[in-house]
């Protein structure tokens, strides 16, 4: 197969800047040959490859959401295939994983978890899970250099090469710079759901299991081990997030059983959780003078504290079961002045600061 080198043209573009290898593909930056757009180009380099990158080529252009990598064009059948892809300007989370070793800021660990989950559930919806999940493949845009502002918009997903039904012992590619060699399929199987790696029929629960991967190494930049939570390796990490990730790296009957009912636990937990690791401490109470304002009445759909679904102990203010994730209020209370999630309890919202005044 043809060698890519740089000032080669593909299609309407021309490679400028090798970014990353591995063991199936070269992935280049390019510019247009006239208009200013810069892409990311992945070429094969390995023919026995040919049939799963059409595969992710299918796959991933049928997918229009803010947190997937975009593709634009494609052509398996070219003397060098290739597809065009969005460029996304910053680094591979496994980049920064590997830059701040302690962990990142709990806040962008959860900014970057929910930019994912909303991907994944795109991707589901659209009757694709990825397979794949793991920092080398979650790419940030980082114009500034500062992981600190990172926003969930700023999350794309990328490289759904092992798409829906192609096998489990495939290298994947990302766009980064930071394309996982030294990891191989030994770094992959770290982030696959038991069932994968038993070679059965998957759902998009397995997505969920990799997730749970990906938060506790961002937490404490290291992966999960027995049974570590992980507010076990950093103390300042919120204890809902435990429940998380109990909740998704566990057997699949147990297990989250969607990216949505995950994201949902997560914000229930940031609405009932004042934790410094989020930086409520800094909330500014200015506006506690403020009228206040009303939050509709809520009824708990339990009886005598207990959930329904999973029949296990709930608290009188929760939203949510911590143990299946089942909504126990009919209306789950917003704070009026933001938006955000908020618990029967609060007496301020942990976001705002807004004065709350809750009816029985």
């Amino acid at each position: 197969m043809i060698e890519p080198k740089q000032g080669d043209r593909i299609g309407n573009y021309i490679l400028d800047e090798h970014v990353g290898s591995g063991s199936f593909a070269q992935v280049w930056r390019a510019k247009h040959h006239v208009l200013d757009e810069v892409v990311a180009i992945k070429i094969l380099t390995d023919d026995q490859y040919v049939r799963n990158f059409r595969h992710e080529g299918v796959a991933v252009h049928g997918l229009r959401h803010p947190n997937i990598v975009r593709a634009i064009d494609m052509d398996p059948y070219a003397d060098m295939p290739y597809m065009i892809m969005e460029y996304v300007e910053g680094l591979s989370l496994r980049q920064v994983i590997e830059a701040n070793s302690d962990g990142l800021p709990v806040e962008v660990c959860i900014r970057i978890l929910k930019g994912v989950l909303s991907a994944l559930q795109a991707a589901a919806d659209a009757g694709i899970v990825h397979r794949d999940v793991k920092p080398a493949n979650i790419l940030l845009r980082m114009p500034h250099g500062d992981v600190s502002r990172v926003r969930e918009g700023d999350v794309k997903l990328t490289d759904f090469g092992l798409g829906k039904t192609t096998g489990v012992t495939n290298v994947s590619l990302m766009q980064s710079g930071s394309i996982d060699q030294k990891e191989g399929i030994v770094g992959t199987l770290v982030y696959m759901s038991p069932e994968q790696r038993s070679g059965c029929d998957l759902d998009g629960r397995s997505d969920i299991y990799s997730c749970a991967v990906v938060l506790f190494e961002m937490l404490t930049g290291s992966r999960p081990a027995g049974s570590d939570t992980p507010s076990m390796i950093r103390s300042d990490c919120p204890t809902f997030l435990d429940e998380v990730f109990r909740c998704s790296y566990t057997r699949l009957e147990r297990r989250y059983s969607s990216a949505a009912e995950m994201q949902a636990a997560i914000e229930q937990g940031m609405s009932a959780v004042s934790s410094p690791g989020l930086g409520v401490a800094a909330r500014q109470m200015k506006v506690a003078l403020e009228k206040p304002k009303q939050i509709p009445p809520r009824r708990l759909h339990s009886a005598g504290n207990v959930c329904p679904k999973c029949n296990e102990p709930v608290g009188k203010d929760d939203n949510f079961c911590i143990h299946c994730s089942h909504q126990l209020v009919d209306t789950v209370p917003r704070c009026p002045g933001c938006e955000a999630f908020v618990g029967r309890s609060d007496k301020y919202c942990i976001f705002c600061g807004s004065r709350l005044e809750l009816s029985a």
